[in-house]
């Protein structure tokens, strides 16, 4: 065991299981470990690293803003954190934006929304809301219980009380959640990421919406690891034809620095009054500096990118000896695998490609910039590794 390796055993909290690479440097898709071997990444840092590994454009910005001032609290203004406010709004047809630091928070934030907009409107009583099974919304105690998977709550209880789990694309399960409940909101992922990369049926996300829009309750799109173009579109729900009351997003938004964000819609933008919520590092200037030189180059052409990018995805992998099926949506990819997930993942690293598991899938998550030529060689690693 290396120096580093026995140090991080030492003093790093057990709580991964690391693969053996040390990762020192990279540029892109391409990142090199402590030996000077060669991976390319279809990872991208869990969906965070959106426009690769030391994106110039991104290293500028953050770098910039590090000469001006890192942070200031929200005591203040800074413009960072404005203009990507509007960026945001202008992008999701939202009105206003929390800031935070992660997932969790921004998801923590959305459901303190959708509680205090039921409790005023239909009385304190009126708190329950509906997550999908297999979905999966953080790490807090709270966020454990909007997650769907049993897996995640059985160490940790007890749980924060009021969440329903119905199951995905079951539309009569979930109208029955909403007669015999008090429901101030419903929360879905469009794609269910850690549940194994699994789109839900546009009937069922259209279903939702009629039914929450008929009853008032609340519709939250997780958008945490879909959104900022990792679908093809800004946001997964806009692939739906739908607008959400509330969406939560971050990974990619802050293309390598913690950032997350609630977005609130016509609905809720005023829910939240002063104090009512707060985040000392939310906004950070420099992680929203970034998040601007990422977010203001998702076009529509380079959202069409990543569908033609995704396109070569499904089509290269289709009917390949070893792999059963391809699921998901845009560059987020889950591949189920004759042989067990981890061992191809395994074998991949071998081959100098790094890629993600999802349940029994394999995941793929490619910074959306990855070149045509590099996401072919990938895709021919993965193809051969899943074929002997």
């Amino acid at each position: 065991m290396s120096g580093l390796k026995q140090r991080d055993k030492t003093y790093i909290a057990n709580t991964y299981s690391r693969f053996d690479v040390e990762i020192v440097s990279g540029k892109g898709s391409v990142v090199y470990d402590a030996n000077g071997k060669r991976y390319i990444d279809m990872g991208s840092g869990i969906g965070v690293t959106c426009f690769g590994i030391a994106d110039d454009v991104w290293v500028k910005a953050v770098t910039e803003q590090l000469d001006k001032v890192q942070h200031t609290s929200n005591l203040y203004y800074t413009e960072p954190c404005v203009e990507l406010a509007e960026l945001l709004c202008n992008a999701s047809g939202m009105k206003k934006v929390f800031f935070g630091n992660s997932g969790a928070e921004a998801n923590e934030c959305a459901i303190k929304v959708a509680r205090k907009y039921a409790a005023e409107k239909k009385g304190r009583d009126c708190f329950n809301i509906i997550t999908l099974e297999n979905s999966f919304h953080g790490r807090t105690v709270t966020t454990l219980a909007a997650t769907g998977q049993d897996v995640f709550h059985k160490d940790f209880q007890p749980l924060t009380q009021g969440f329903l789990h119905s199951p995905a694309n079951d539309l009569d399960a979930m109208k029955k959640l909403v007669a015999e409940n008090k429901i101030a909101a419903i929360m879905i992922e469009c794609v269910q990421g850690e549940g194994g990369v699994n789109p839900l049926i546009p009937e069922f996300v259209k279903g939702i919406y009629d039914l929450a829009q008929a009853q008032d309750i609340l519709l939250i799109v997780d958008e945490v690891q879909t959104g900022n173009g990792r679908t093809g579109e800004m946001y997964a729900y806009q692939n739906y034809g739908i607008t959400p009351d509330i969406v939560s997003t971050a990974k990619g938004l802050g293309g390598g620095l913690p950032l997350g964000a609630t977005l609130l819609g016509e609905k809720t933008e005023f829910v939240l009054g002063y104090g009512d919520h707060g985040s000392t590092y939310g906004g950070n200037p420099i992680a929203c500096a970034g998040a601007v030189s990422v977010i203001g180059r998702m076009n529509k052409e380079f959202l069409d990118s990543v569908k033609a990018k995704s396109k070569l995805v499904f089509e290269t992998l289709a009917d390949s000896k070893g792999i059963e099926s391809v699921s998901g949506m845009g560059l987020m990819i889950g591949i189920k695998t004759e042989k067990p997930a981890k061992e191809i993942v395994i074998k991949c690293i071998e081959r100098g490609v790094l890629c993600l598991t999802a349940k029994d899938k394999v995941r793929l998550l490619p910074a959306l910039n990855i070149d045509e030529a590099t996401l072919t060689e990938a895709l021919e690693i993965i193809k051969s590794v899943c074929a002997e």
